[in-house]
């Protein structure tokens, strides 16, 4: 079972940044297709925002998270981060860090994902 942990949720007012990382003790990046990140505001469903390719490090991006949140991979220390700027209230959501086998895109836009593995998930709230 792969374990997926993810930190560095918290409060943040509007305007507001923060970094989210997802560590994967003993698992190696490049035996998942990709890694995404996903998030679940209450009512809504999961949706997928971001994701970056095991085989090429290229990222892709839902559109309402497009120039503010950026994705990136350390493949040495096996973890992944989300760098969130702008934040904006209807951001506010609980994140999570998950392992694909697929990942679906338009461009450069990411539309959905196959999910293997889920971390727990962390609260971002952005409020004043």
């Amino acid at each position: 079972q792969v374990q997926l942990v993810e930190s560095g949720g918290g409060l943040v007012l509007p305007g507001g940044s923060l970094r989210l990382s997802c560590a994967v003790p003993g698992f190696t990046l490049a035996n998942y297709y990709a890694m995404a990140w996903f998030r679940q505001a209450p009512g809504k469903e999961r949706e997928a925002i971001s994701s970056i390719s095991s085989s090429t490090g290229r990222a892709y991006y839902a559109d309402y998270v497009k120039g503010r949140f950026t994705m990136s991979r350390d493949i040495a220390l096996n973890t992944v981060s989300l760098e969130m700027n702008s934040l904006k209230p209807e951001d506010t959501a609980i994140y999570y860090c998950a392992a694909a086998d697929m990942i679906e895109v338009a461009g450069d836009t990411l539309r959905g994902a196959d999910v293997t593995f889920w971390g727990q998930g962390t609260q971002v709230t952005v409020s004043s």
